[in-house]
């Protein structure tokens, strides 16, 4: 399903700075780039029937480390917020949208499927606070909210010249989906998006302030239950490990299907990756063998960038 690739051989990376931190980068040894486990357990998930996408690259040497499938097209659920962020941030920072505009929650449908505003006593919040509730806390009325202000258009031109061509913003949230509904909140591919955090990192989306602000914000995010749930890190405050890890995160969840696409930058590597998968979630035996394959990989992306 899936096929490690070798890195290119040469001079060690240079010291990179990342997150207002260095790094000095090595490549890390032949044993710890093998991803065996890794390839077993989404082999043995992809032979159950889900389908499976997977993409790692080494960011210091720019090369592929794992892929699998990573050019096709599939659901992604929240994962598909990222690129609304990015136009939110660009808005800001262009001037043509006030961070402090304020959003009447009574204004906006109903939708019940994730998030923590539905549950506040504040009936309105500024667009800036409903950006970190998007990227933080996957909050789909502060996503709804954000995407009615800067209009679905503007984030699909988004999309476009970020490069984006086999991703795509389909919807907004929605409790029930009708005849008439997009099918899905977004589609995207395991390559595009784990190019995508890198580009977020590496300060190339748009440009170097709104690649900092949407990294700032998916850093607060407090799903680490996945590709996460390797690191130890704080789920509530891990945006400054005293380890020296750096992670950013973001995850996709509806019924059946499971993404994830981050960067993970250790003291030996960093890795920009995705995984996308889609499964028949008829038993929490099928979930739990579904978050399994996030999990294995976890630890050895910690084993490549430590």
């Amino acid at each position: 399903m899936a096929t490690p690739s070798e890195p290119t051989r040469g001079a060690d990376a240079a010291v990179r700075r990342r997150a207002g931190g260095t790094r000095q980068t090595r490549r890390a040894a032949p044993s710890r780039r093998s991803f065996t486990s890794t390839l077993k357990t989404l082999d043995a998930l992809a032979a159950s029937g889900a389908q499976v996408s997977v993409r790692v690259d080494d960011l210091d040497l720019g090369t592929e480390v794992l892929a699998g499938d990573d050019f096709t097209s599939v659901p992604i659920a929240g994962l598909g917020v990222v690129p609304l962020l990015i136009e939110v941030a660009a808005q800001f920072e262009a001037g043509t949208l006030n961070p402090l505009e304020i959003v009447e929650r009574s204004a906006l449908e109903p939708v019940t499927v994730s998030g923590l505003w539905r549950h506040l006593a504040a009936p309105a919040l500024p667009l800036r606070d409903l950006a970190v509730l998007a990227a933080a806390a996957g909050d789909a009325l502060a996503t709804n909210a954000l995407l009615a202000r800067v209009g679905l258009p503007a984030v699909r031109a988004r999309i476009g010249a970020l490069g984006l061509s086999r991703s795509a913003m389909m919807d907004s949230f929605r409790d029930l989906r009708g005849p008439d509904d997009a099918p899905h909140v977004a589609v995207g591919s395991a390559r595009e998006y784990a190019r995508l955090f890198a580009a977020l990192v590496n300060a190339d989306a748009v440009s170097a302030g709104v690649s900092a602000q949407v990294a700032e914000w998916l850093s607060l995010g407090q799903d680490l239950s996945l590709v996460a749930a390797a690191t130890g890190l704080d789920p509530f405050g891990h945006d400054d490990d005293e380890h020296g890890l750096l992670f950013v995160n973001k995850t996709g969840r509806a019924r059946g299907i499971r993404a994830e696409a981050g960067v993970l930058a250790g003291p030996r590597a960093g890795v920009s990756y995705a995984l996308l998968v889609g499964f028949d979630d008829l038993s929490i035996a099928h979930r739990l063998r579904a978050h399994d394959a996030f999990r294995v990989l976890g630890v050895e992306l910690m084993e490549y960038v430590f």
